[in-house]
Parts: C-alpha cells; sequence; structure tokens
C-alpha cells in the first residue's frame, strides 16, 4: 500500500512539472496566467513568479491585470526576493489605487525594505529608506489594519540607528590615546549623539563616555588650556550627578571629580 502511495505521488509530481514546462514553453498566456493563479494559491511560489513574468505586458490594460500585478507582487515577497517586491508592490499601490489589496500592497512594499536592513553595526542606508517608505505609509493610511505592525518596525528602525549612532561615538572614546583631537571628536559626537535621540535608552552611558572623554582631554592637557578644559569636564559630571545620583558609573564618575578637582587646584596654586 506505502509503495502504492509513493508511486502516486511521483507520477503526480512528474505530471506537475510537465504542465508547468509546457506552460513555460506555450505561447498561450491563458495557460500561462491559469496555472501560474493555480500554483500561487498552492503555495509555489517560485514556479507562479516565472510563469507571472512572462505575461505581465501582455496583460496591461486588462481586467485580470489588476489580479495578476497582485499576485506576481506578492510571489516576490514570499521568496525573499525583497527589493523587486518592494517595487513591483509599490507599482501595484500606483496603478491601482481602489483595489481591496493596496493597503497591503503598500505596507509590504514598504516592509521589503526593513527587510533588507543590516544589523546596526553596518552601513544604514536600507534602514535610512525603510524608515521613509515606512512613515509615508503611516501618513499615507492612518487608519490602516497595518498601522500598529508599521509603527513597530518604525521603532525598531529608530532603535538600530540609535544604537548605530550611539557605537560610533563610544568608539571614538575607546580608540582615543592622549590625542586631543580624538577626545574632542569624542565629545562632539556624544553631544551630537545626545541632541538627536533626547530620550535615549543610551542617554546614561552616553553622558558617561562623554565625561570621560572630557575628563581625560583636560587630566593630559597642556598647561595653557587645562583649566578651561576641566572646567568643561566638571560641567559634565555636574550634569551627570544630577541625572543620574544613583549610577552604575558612580564610583567611577566620582574618582574624576577628585583627580579633576585636586588637578584645578594644583593649576590655580601654580598661576
Amino acid at each position: 500500500m506505502k509503495k502504492l502511495v509513493y508511486l502516486f505521488a511521483i507520477v503526480v509530481t512528474f505530471n506537475s512539472c510537465s504542465e508547468f514546462q509546457k506552460a513555460l514553453k506555450s505561447e498561450d498566456i491563458k495557460t500561462k496566467f491559469e496555472l501560474g493563479t493555480k500554483l500561487y494559491e498552492e503555495g509555489k511560489y517560485n514556479k507562479a513568479n516565472r510563469l507571472f513574468a512572462q505575461i505581465v505586458p501582455n496583460y496591461a490594460g486588462k481586467p485580470q491585470a489588476e489580479k495578476l500585478m497582485y499576485m506576481y507582487g506578492k510571489t516576490f515577497y514570499l521568496t525573499k526576493q525583497y527589493l523587486a517586491a518592494g517595487y513591483q508592490l509599490s507599482r501595484f499601490e500606483k496603478s491601482y489605487p481602489q483595489s481591496e489589496k493596496v493597503e497591503e500592497a503598500a505596507f509590504l512594499s514598504a516592509k521589503s525594505y526593513y527587510d533588507v536592513s543590516p544589523v546596526y553595526s553596518k552601513e544604514q542606508q536600507e534602514t535610512i529608506e525603510a524608515l521613509e517608505k515606512l512613515q509615508l505609509f503611516v501618513n499615507k493610511y492612518p487608519d490602516s489594519e497595518y498601522l500598529a505592525q508599521a509603527n513597530e518596525l518604525i521603532k525598531e528602525l529608530d532603535y538600530k540607528l540609535e544604537r548605530k549612532a550611539f557605537e560610533i561615538a563610544k568608539q571614538y572614546n575607546q580608540i582615543a590615546y592622549f590625542e586631543s583631537s580624538d577626545y574632542e571628536a569624542a565629545i562632539k559626537a556624544f553631544d551630537n549623539f545626545l541632541a538627536d535621540y533626547p530620550g535615549t535608552s543610551f542617554k546614561e552611558q552616553a553622558m558617561y563616555y562623554r565625561l570621560d572623554s572630557a575628563y581625560k582631554l583636560g587630566i593630559n592637557s597642556i598647561d595653557a588650556k587645562k583649566e578651561a578644559r576641566l572646567n568643561t569636564a566638571m560641567n559634565y559630571y555636574n550634569s551627570f550627578k544630577k541625572f543620574y545620583p544613583n549610577s552604575e558609573f558612580t564610583s567611577e564618575v566620582d574618582k574624576m571629580n577628585s583627580e579633576m578637582t585636586s588637578a584645578l587646584q594644583e593649576y590655580n596654586t601654580k598661576s
């Protein structure tokens, strides 16, 4: 019995493949459309995509074009060809603004760019583009059933850019080696980060590393620049203590403050 079932499955598979190959070679666009639709509904998206690609131009302006273009765009998305999906589903949205599928197509088009967004440590051009596309979707379809999901994706992408900016600023601090320009670059990077992301979850760390950079810059400065730089660092210390009086970095920042206070007293004694 098992052998019969197995043989039957082989015959069905062979006939299906044979039917697909015949349709690919056929000149009959109706055959391609019907089989492509059948394969799409069966979840065989790669094969459906190959058939649809052959007939899309032939259906321009025809009643079946809307259904075809929708399925064609979806096959790209469902086979993880996200850039092609983004383009084709955007075309569908523009071509059929009254379609009942337009919001889904618009959302998946925008989400396609999210799906190619890399990890935070890499170049973030795709992330920026994904944010733009998703924000356009939210603005255009404020009552969409996909709104909550779109906002979650935006939040995730925003965090990725935030993490990227923080890690860049932190790297300036960590690679600095008693070079004033390195510490100045770190301070500037953290200033920019805190201004760009005022509600960031990295605020405590950013303020700590900014203080650390300013402290190291001031302590290692020549006498002509030491006082001004130490005073700047002290201001960062006071700001940090104001926001985070019970920070995990308390012992480190208090030690910095003690050293800076002594350095300033020594400087004033010399003067």
